[in-house]
């Protein structure tokens, strides 16, 4: 019996619609929830250009086309985020904020598990207070 998982995230969510929808949930959630606020604030007046990079990333780091590193080169994750002050209840804002949206677009469970956990590990390595 042949393994139906597909070879990469990326394939697995759908491609890039589905990594779109995911995207832009997790920033309709910031702006929607109390609960996100101190995430939201960090982000600035408007989401736009943040959704996009965000899009960008994550298709390639699920596996997919790498549209960030043809736009900016290498993401450097951590210095591209260290002029924001990122402690543990930023962190925790913004794996909630995904986790809900990774639920709210009907990911499937598996994924979203093993997304979780990829996800905690590189938000916990973004700390820098």
């Amino acid at each position: 019996m042949a393994d139906s998982t597909p070879a990469t995230a990326f394939d697995w969510m759908g491609g890039e619609a589905r990594v779109r929808e995911l995207v832009d949930r997790f920033y309709d959630l910031m702006d929607l929830e109390p609960a996100y606020a101190r995430l939201r604030a960090a982000h600035g007046d408007s989401l736009e250009s943040a959704r996009d990079k965000l899009f960008w990333f994550l298709c390639g780091w699920l596996g997919g086309p790498d549209h960030y590193i043809s736009r900016f080169g290498h993401p450097r994750l951590r210095a591209r985020h260290l002029p924001f002050r990122i402690g543990i209840a930023e962190r925790d804002e913004w794996l909630a904020c995904m986790g809900q949206a990774m639920q709210e677009t009907g990911m499937d469970p598996a994924l979203q598990a093993r997304l979780a956990e990829s996800f905690a590990g590189t938000a916990d390595w973004m700390r820098n207070v």
